[in-house]
């Protein structure tokens, strides 16, 4: 899988993967092909980044279709924007890229079957499969290699001083521990609204 991180502190958001995939029990380093988890999208509000853990389809399939979405629809800036963004995206998904939505039978919702982080200038979100969105106020993680990286970034928490070196910390314990995890590492920045 991945590890991607977002984190909040002093003024700035920073989000972060590294550019490791990995097919079963192959691996595609940036030797081979340069592989982002990581994109730009242009919102009314401002620029957000975007950070995918999951199978490797849905990197092209979700940047396509939040680019296909009319630019005023396309709001991320609190928990209810980035949950109507994605709410909207669904049935796209499902249509125009063919999503399986099934995970269980007990399912209560269809699900979009990823994991997101959005970071921005309004702050640090993460999304799940059943579109259930989560507002950071200090870091979070997602993909393999997270519970790696969610213990560094705890342990320099007080000492860091920004967003930045934070997100570095937890980025070089993902890689080094989890097996499904390697550098380069990308790391975007951004200031915080106030």
């Amino acid at each position: 899988m991945t590890t991607v991180i977002v984190v909040k502190k002093a003024g700035q958001v920073a989000i972060a993967a590294d550019t490791l995939v990995t097919f079963g029990d192959t691996r595609l380093s940036s030797r081979f092909e340069a592989n982002s988890k990581l994109f730009k999208i242009d919102t009314p509000a401002g620029p957000s980044y975007v950070g995918i853990a999951g199978t490797v389809a849905h990197f092209p399939v979700l940047r396509k279709a939040m680019l296909a979405l009319p630019k005023k629809e396309l709001l991320l800036g609190g928990k209810d924007e980035v949950f109507d963004t994605f709410t909207k995206l669904h049935p796209m998904l499902k249509e125009t890229f063919f999503l399986q939505t099934k995970e269980d039978d007990n399912d209560p919702y269809e699900s979009s079957q990823f994991s997101v982080v959005v970071a921005n200038a309004t702050g640090i979100y993460g999304l799940y499969s059943y579109r259930e969105v989560f507002e950071f106020n200090q870091f979070w993680g997602i993909g393999s290699g997270r519970s790696f990286a969610l213990g560094a970034m705890h342990a320099v928490w007080d000492k860091a001083k920004t967003a930045r070196e934070i997100a570095s910390v937890g980025m070089a314990a993902g890689c080094e521990f989890d097996k499904n995890s390697g550098g380069p590492v990308e790391i975007f920045t951004l200031k915080l609204k106030k």
